[in-house]
């Protein structure tokens, strides 16, 4: 593909499923090694309601209302969390299954009897995402990436998740030493001031804003296969948590740029007519990774967690 084709085309996706596959990783490093892995699934379930409701609040797909909406949501759930377990007497995490896939279910029909397809916000996306639609139209070639008016035709979602890429990243570099330290020994945290609920609760917040501004574009299931996939099989690859972070970088921009390409050449290799879900295939390449790292990951056999080196 010549770059007349490849800038205009595949670039600006390209890059934004890249920038969602790493700031979705960086935080599911420490959710994985805490064993909160299924908090980025959790999350990805409980915005969808709060995002449908904002757009029709607001009437548009503007970030912070998003936000707004998916907040709201998620203190909605914690509450009906707590209700569930009391009224019904149930351990906690099949409360959490209750309302989980409830409000799932309730923002799908939300979606189904609502006009959002024209904001591409549909059962569709909220699915697999727009991925291949966001091209750069007013880019000719390379020398695009020079030129002040073909770059202002930028997509929206790619400074969106640029954004947010460096919100995560500059997160995890300033509470480095306290998220490292809390999540190998929360009580040693505690006795040296490190203040853990917070910590954890920051933790969180920040894995839903990544969440949140990467729906628009790859929808629900890539959020939660790169808040899992890329972590644990980075765990797989070694026993240094620095090591696991940078592994878990690694898998999530492979698995980003393989799966890319797959989705628009694989069908076409085999010998069929249609491309499939970008999506959906950069999900299915994390899954592969994860799976070869669990056969063939040096340390595929090793209990425990990760060194807390320094």
């Amino acid at each position: 593909m010549s770059g007349s084709e490849f800038v205009p085309l595949s670039l600006t996706p390209l890059l934004i499923g890249i920038f969602v596959a790493v700031a979705c990783a960086l935080p599911g490093n420490f959710l994985v090694l805490r064993r909160q892995a299924l908090i980025g699934d959790a999350i990805s379930h409980v915005v969808l309601p709060g995002i449908v409701v904002a757009f029709l609040v607001t009437g548009n797909v503007a970030t912070w209302p998003m936000l707004i909406g998916a907040a709201s949501a998620a203190v909605f759930a914690v509450g009906a969390i707590e209700l569930v377990r009391r009224l019904g007497r149930i351990e906690p995490g099949a409360a959490m299954g209750v309302v989980f896939t409830s409000m799932f279910a309730a923002g799908v029909l939300l979606l189904e009897q609502s006009d959002t397809s024209s904001v591409h916000l549909d059962v569709e996306h909220a699915l697999y995402g727009n991925l291949e639609s966001l091209i750069w139209l007013d880019a000719s070639g390379w020398s695009s990436l020079v030129d002040p008016v073909a770059l202002a035709g930028l997509p929206v979602e790619l400074f969106r998740m640029a954004a947010t890429l460096m919100g995560v990243v500059l997160f995890t570099v300033l509470f480095w030493r306290p998220l490292k330290i809390s999540t190998f020994d929360e009580g040693f945290a505690r006795t040296i001031g490190i203040k853990t609920q917070p910590l954890g609760l920051a933790l969180v917040i920040v894995s839903a804003i990544a969440a949140v501004a990467a729906f628009d574009a790859v929808g629900s299931i890539i959020v939660i296969a790169m808040f899992i996939c890329p972590p644990a099989a980075a765990r797989l690859m070694t026993n240094s948590l620095e090591a696991q972070v940078l592994w878990s970088v690694l898998f999530a921009v492979l698995s980003a740029v393989v799966g890319y390409v797959l989705s628009g050449y694989g069908p076409l290799w085999l010998g069929y007519t249609s491309t499939v879900s970008a999506a959906g295939m950069i999900a299915t390449v994390s899954g592969l990774i994860l799976t070869v790292a669990a056969f063939w990951g040096p340390h595929r056999k090793r209990g425990g967690a990760p060194q807390a080196a320094g």
